[in-house]
């Protein structure tokens, strides 16, 4: 497995648990707007952390912390994934995995076999725009599988009896009241969804193609627009970001 990240305590990533957070390189997917570019276009040149290492502070902090958040790039795609969560459960934790939905069978397998206790499934947009948004040709090869994939691990997860959340990160230039009711049509009765507003970091993966690319976060007056719409089909739908009111 490939670590390449390791937050040792947060108080954001596992709701309502005191955590740690682990980062995974690689992605199949191409967002523009994903603030780990470097995760997912060159996760070889960022420096490494050993799973010995991560399961030897995770044995230090047992009893102390509660649950250990596993993020990317994207988990699923490591076939090594289950061993490292089960010797993360084995001390005790909690596990959250955070993951875009196209790996539906590594979902169940996880959950079938008790190494999960939370997912937080990114929802990058409604269906129809699926492949502009998260950065795939929509003729390539492979597309329609992973879309089907995502709409698989969207429906088991709701299903299943997992604690979850769905997020969308809200992009001005990528986002409109439109994508909203196609969403909540199609995440209609999710517990909870989350709107999250774009944050720029300095690994925006658009940004390390193309320097000129810029992407905003939209106005909060928008944000509260778009969570109205959503509570027709999801009452729970809401804002998540330390700076919304």
């Amino acid at each position: 497995m490939n670590i390449h990240g390791f937050i040792t305590l947060t108080l954001l990533d596992y709701p309502e648990h005191l955590a740690a957070s682990v980062f995974l390189g690689s992605c199949n997917l191409r967002c523009p707007f994903c603030q780990n570019g470097n995760l997912v276009l060159s996760p070889e040149n960022e420096p490494s952390i050993s799973e010995e290492e991560v399961l030897a502070f995770l044995k230090k902090r047992s009893g102390i912390l509660e649950g250990v958040c596993i993020s990317g790039g994207e988990p699923t795609l490591y076939r090594e994934l289950p061993d490292f969560i089960s010797k993360i459960k084995a001390l005790g934790y909690l596990v959250k995995l955070d993951t875009n939905g196209t790996n539906p069978e590594m979902l169940r397998f996880l959950y079938e076999n008790h190494l999960l206790d939370y997912i937080a499934m990114d929802i990058k947009t409604q269906p129809e725009q699926y492949a502009k948004v998260s950065g795939l040709q929509p003729d390539a090869a492979g597309t329609q599988k992973l879309l089907q994939n995502i709409n698989l691990s969207k429906e088991y997860i709701m299903s299943c009896g997992i604690d979850y959340e769905f997020r969308t990160t809200v992009v001005r230039e990528l986002h409109d009241e439109e994508d909203f009711r196609e969403i909540g049509a199609w995440l209609s009765g999710s517990s909870r969804y989350y709107l999250q507003p774009y944050r720029e970091s300095e690994h925006i993966l658009a940004s390390m193609r193309n320097p000129d690319v810029c992407f905003h976060a939209p106005d909060t007056e928008s944000l509260h627009r778009y969570i109205e719409i959503l509570k027709n089909t999801i009452p729970n739908a809401e804002l998540r970001g330390k700076d919304i009111k």
